[in-house]
């Protein structure tokens, strides 16, 4: 059975970086600003939680980089092939990102946060506030592999990449 669904913008990112980059976000600093299809009593409340998860569409990735199968993160071959799924990297079947980051302000229509890894014109899909009771209520693990991939991704030097996706 297959379904359609619309999904909108309900804001896009403002004033962040403009250019694609795998690392160093540490620092990064972005506007939020919701569409006029929103209201700002959307953002009612939000300033009492000290993070929000924000999930939106890697738009700049073109159709042909998308990845299905398997391969090596970021074509690392230090890394293992693992599979689309088990990585978080722009090119996936969908195109969506999702990111925790600290609040920062809210102002109007507009939600300042730190650390939100999409770039200038990236249309937001929707926000969560970040809640105890849904982060992992068990110990969680991860590859040897992701953690070396993440080294240096919230380091605060922007304009050195390290890497590609």
């Amino acid at each position: 059975m297959t379904t359609q669904y619309t999904i909108i913008p309900v804001a896009y990112v403002a004033g962040s970086r403009v250019a694609e980059e795998d690392d160093f976000w540490g620092g990064a600093t972005a506007v939020i600003e919701l569409t006029d299809v929103f209201p700002e009593e959307a953002l009612l409340g939000l300033t009492d939680f000290s993070h929000v998860e924000v999930l939106f569409l890697f738009h700049q990735v073109a159709e042909e980089k998308i990845i299905t199968a398997a391969r090596h993160p970021r074509n690392n071959p230090d890394w293992p092939v693992v599979g689309i799924f088990a990585q978080r990297a722009k090119s996936r079947p969908n195109r969506l990102g999702s990111t925790i980051c600290r609040i920062i302000s809210v102002s109007g229509r507009r939600l300042t946060v730190a650390e939100l890894d999409a770039i200038d014109g990236t249309p937001v899909i929707d926000l969560k506030p970040v809640m105890t009771e849904f982060l992992p209520r068990q110990q969680f693990s991860q590859a040897k592999w992701a953690q070396e991939l993440m080294q240096d991704y919230w380091s605060g030097n922007a304009g050195q990449q390290s890497g590609t996706s």
